[in-house]
C-alpha cells in the first residue's frame, strides 16, 4: 500500500488531458465488444505463462471445447465470453504487428469514433503516445506564449510533416480538438492510405488535406537546369554543381531531399503549428533494435541519412526561412543528447523562445521540442509565474554499456556510502532516496569526489554555492528504456512540499556507466 501511495504522489507520465491519463485502455471489454480484436488477446500472469481464470464458467468452458475438439475431435457447446484472468491483465502480445494495429483500430474507433486502417509494414502508432503530443501543443497554443494569429478567428491550423499512410496527427487533432490539418508524405503508399483514412472519416473529411511534398520539386526554382522546358534555354551547370550531381551525399548536418517545409508550405499560407515525428535511425538495423515492440515502419518512415538530428536540423532551417508562418514549430525527438545539440542549434539561428517537454510512455522517453521567432507575448512576460509543486531531473540518454540493474545498484551504493535512507524496488527499476540535511552538506560540499565510482556531484541550477535546504530531501531515481542502445535517468522529488520546489533542476553528473 505504502508503494502505491507514493506512486500516486508522483504526477501522471502521461498527459492530464489524455483520456488514457485515469483509466488505461480496458484490453478485456474492447475484445468483447470488437470480434476482431478478441484473438490477439490473453490473459498475463505473474508466472509469465498465458493461463485462465478457472473461477470464470465462460472460461473454463471453452477450455473444454477446446480441448475436446483439438484433442479428440469432438465437437461441444462453444458459446464464450472474454472474460479477464485474476492472475493477471487482459493483454495483447507487443512483438505481433497484427495485434499492435488491431489495438489502434480499436481505440481510435471505440474512443474517437475514427475509422482507421494500414497496410502491413507501415509505421503503426500508439494512441495513448500520440494523444500526448497533441495535447502538449494545445497547452503551446493556450499558454498565448505566442499571440494568436490575426487571420485565425479562433481555429487552429497546424501542419504535420511526415503524416504517414496512419495520418494520426490529423485525425486525433481534428476529432478531439476541431483543429484543421495539412498533412505532408512524399511516398504513394502513405499518401494513398493517408486519403483513404481522411476519406473514410466524414465527419473529419472537410479538416484535413493530404499533400505531396514532392510536388515542391517541381516549382519553378527546383528545376533541373540540364533541362528544357517551355521555352526556356537549358543551362550548362557549373563545375562545382556537376560534381555534386556526380557525387549526391549530404553534408554533415544537412538532409537534402525530400523537401521538409520550404516549398510544401505555399505562398501566404499561415499556419499555429507544425509538428513532426521525424525518422529517429540512420539504418534500418538500427531502427530494429528493439525486440520487445512490432510497430511495423518503412524506411523512409524511419531512417533518414544522419538520423533524427540531421532531419529536425533541416526543419530548424527551414523554420528560418518561413519564420512569420507558424506560431510554433515543433518536433519530436528521440535521444536527449541531440535534443541538447538542437536547443543549441535553435538559438544559434536567433529564435524568440524555446520550449521542451518529456513523453514517458511505459518505460519508452522521448522529447517534444518547440520554438518560435515571433515575439513573446508581453502579458505572459509580466505574469507571475507560480511556483512548481514538482521537481524533476535527469541524465541524458546514456550509451548502454551497462543494464538498469547496474546503474539503479550504483546509484543506490553512493547514497548509501554517505548514510542516507535507501529502498529499491528493481521490479519497477527504480530506487527512493531519503537525505537528511547532512546527508546533503556532504554531498554539496564534496561534489566533485567519485564517491561509489558513478555518481561525481550534486547540483542545482549548476550554482557551486548552493545552500542546504532546511529539511529532509526525498526523491527517487528510475531508469527507462530510450531507443535501442541507450537509457534515460530520471529522478523526482516524492513530496510536493519539498524544500526545493521551484529553486530549479537537480542534476546527477555520472561517469563510467
Amino acid at each position: 500500500m505504502l508503494n502505491k501511495k507514493r506512486r500516486r504522489a508522483e504526477p501522471p507520465a502521461i498527459h492530464p488531458r489524455n483520456r488514457y491519463s485515469e483509466k488505461p485502455p480496458d484490453f478485456g471489454l474492447l475484445a468483447s465488444l470488437y470480434p476482431s480484436f478478441r484473438p490477439f488477446v490473453f490473459s498475463s500472469s505473474r508466472s509469465g505463462r498465458p493461463t485462465i481464470d478457472w473461477t470464470d464458467f465462460n472460461a473454463t468452458r471453452e477450455l473444454t471445447r477446446v480441448l475436446l475438439l483439438h484433442d479428440h475431435g469432438v465437437h461441444w457447446f462453444r458459446p464464450f465470453v472474454f472474460s479477464s484472468s485474476r492472475s493477471g491483465r487482459p493483454t495483447i502480445d507487443w512483438t505481433d504487428f497484427n495485434a499492435t494495429r488491431e489495438l489502434t483500430r480499436v481505440l481510435l474507433l471505440h474512443d474517437h469514433g475514427v475509422h482507421w486502417w494500414i497496410p502491413d509494414g507501415q509505421l503503426c502508432p500508439t494512441v495513448p503516445n500520440r494523444s500526448n503530443y497533441i495535447h502538449w501543443i494545445e497547452d503551446l497554443l493556450s499558454s498565448e506564449l505566442i499571440p494568436a494569429r490575426n487571420d485565425s478567428d479562433g481555429k487552429v491550423r497546424g501542419f504535420d510533416i511526415g503524416t504517414g499512410a496512419n495520418c494520426i496527427y490529423p485525425l486525433l487533432g481534428a476529432s478531439l480538438l476541431g483543429w484543421s490539418f495539412v498533412g505532408s508524405d512524399v511516398t504513394d503508399v502513405a499518401l494513398e492510405w493517408a486519403r483513404k483514412n481522411v476519406e473514410s472519416n466524414h465527419h473529419l473529411s472537410e479538416l484535413i488535406e493530404i499533400r505531396n511534398a514532392n510536388d515542391a520539386l517541381c516549382s519553378s526554382d527546383k528545376k533541373p537546369t540540364s533541362e528544357k522546358f517551355d521555352d526556356e534555354v537549358a543551362v550548362e551547370p557549373t563545375a562545382a554543381v556537376e560534381k555534386e550531381l556526380l557525387d549526391p551525399k549530404p553534408k554533415e548536418g544537412h538532409f537534402c531531399e525530400p523537401p521538409i517545409l520550404v516549398g510544401v508550405v505555399k505562398d501566404g499560407e499561415n499556419f499555429d503549428f507544425c509538428m513532426c515525428n521525424p525518422p529517429f535511425f540512420e539504418s534500418i538495423e538500427e531502427a530494429g533494435l528493439n525486440p520487445k515492440t512490432a510497430c511495423g515502419g518503412t524506411a523512409e518512415e524511419m531512417v533518414c541519412p544522419g538520423g533524427e538530428r540531421t532531419f529536425i536540423t533541416h526543419i530548424i532551417e527551414d523554420s528560418v526561412s518561413l519564420k512569420n508562418s507558424f506560431r510554433w514549430f515543433t518536433s519530436m525527438v528521440g535521444r536527449k543528447a541531440n535534443l541538447k545539440f538542437l536547443v543549441s542549434k535553435l538559438h544559434e539561428v536567433g529564435v524568440s523562445i524555446v520550449k521542451t517537454t518529456e513523453f514517458v510512455q511505459g518505460h519508452t522517453a522521448r522529447w517534444g521540442l518547440a520554438w518560435s521567432f515571433l515575439p513573446p507575448s508581453k502579458k505572459f512576460i509580466m505574469a507571475n509565474i507560480p511556483t512548481k509543486n514538482h521537481l524533476s531531473f535527469m541524465l541524458e540518454g546514456l550509451q548502454r554499456q551497462f543494464g538498469a540493474f547496474q546503474i539503479l545498484k550504483s546509484a543506490e551504493s553512493f547514497f548509501q556510502a554517505i548514510g542516507a535512507f535507501c529502498k529499491s524496488d528493481f521490479t519497477s527499476f527504480c530506487v527512493n532516496i531519503m537525505l537528511s540535511n547532512e546527508h546533503t552538506a556532504i554531498i554539496l560540499k564534496d561534489g566533485s569526489d567519485n564517491v561509489g565510482g558513478s555518481v561525481a556531484s550534486l547540483t542545482s541550477n549548476g550554482s557551486s554555492n548552493l545552500q542546504c535546504p532546511s529539511n529532509e530531501l526525498s526523491f527517487r531515481v528510475s531508469v527507462f528504456e530510450q531507443i535501442p542502445g541507450t537509457l534515460l535517468v530520471k529522478g523526482s522529488m516524492l513530496h510536493k512540499e519539498s524544500p526545493l520546489s521551484g529553486s530549479g533542476p537537480l542534476k546527477f553528473l555520472c561517469h563510467d556507466v
